[in-house]
């Protein structure tokens, strides 16, 4: 099986640089994508929709070459956005205010949401810090993993985090057998 994302994440991508950057910027992105792929974003992406992670990858590099003039942490903030607008409307039954451990203990099926292959673990270190590791990923990217950090930093403030702080410690892109984790907040 090969590894697919959810249109979610194409049209979080989408939305983050039509509000941050305009339209004319999304045109600039759309436009250095491979024909194959703008004929995908010509037709309707369907938010709860499989689509390839290569698709996802062309569209990572091309935000990167264009509007991220090569600094990849335009992707912690593109994750950010993704998880205030999806966990707004339909994962909204995600959220646990007031216990952000609760809400990592979700690690596993808010993964199943995005991804179609692996599974992901959170294993609680103390009150308020533990490990999320993501395992048996059919693809991966280091852009990708910079999502994860920006999507559950806030989501955790969502659910009454402070002062999050996340460190990636191993990530499969660069050679680890895991992309793993460290996440504490006050």
């Amino acid at each position: 099986m090969t590894m697919q994302v959810r249109g979610a994440v194409l049209l979080a991508r989408k939305a983050f640089v039509s509000k941050h950057f305009g339209m004319q910027a999304w045109e600039k992105v759309f436009e250095t994508l491979p024909e194959e792929d703008q004929i995908v974003f010509k037709g309707m992406i369907v938010h709860s929709g499989w689509y390839s992670f290569e698709l996802a990858e062309e569209l990572d590099k091309a935000i990167v070459q264009e509007l991220g003039h090569g600094d990849l942490k335009v992707f912690e903030k593109i994750g950010s956005q993704s998880a205030k607008e999806n966990l707004a409307g339909v994962h909204k039954t995600f959220l646990t205010p007031g216990d952000p451990q609760a809400f990592m203990a979700q690690a596993n099926s808010i993964y199943r949401f995005y991804y179609n292959t692996g599974h992901r673990t959170w294993e609680k270190t103390g009150p308020k810090s533990g490990v999320l590791t993501t395992h048996g990923a059919e693809t991966f990217s280091a852009i990708d993993c910079l999502t994860v950090i920006g999507w559950h930093r806030t989501a955790l403030e969502m659910c009454g985090a402070k002062n999050v702080r996340i460190q990636e410690e191993e990530c499969r892109a660069r050679g680890g057998k895991v992309c793993r984790y460290q996440i504490s907040w006050d």
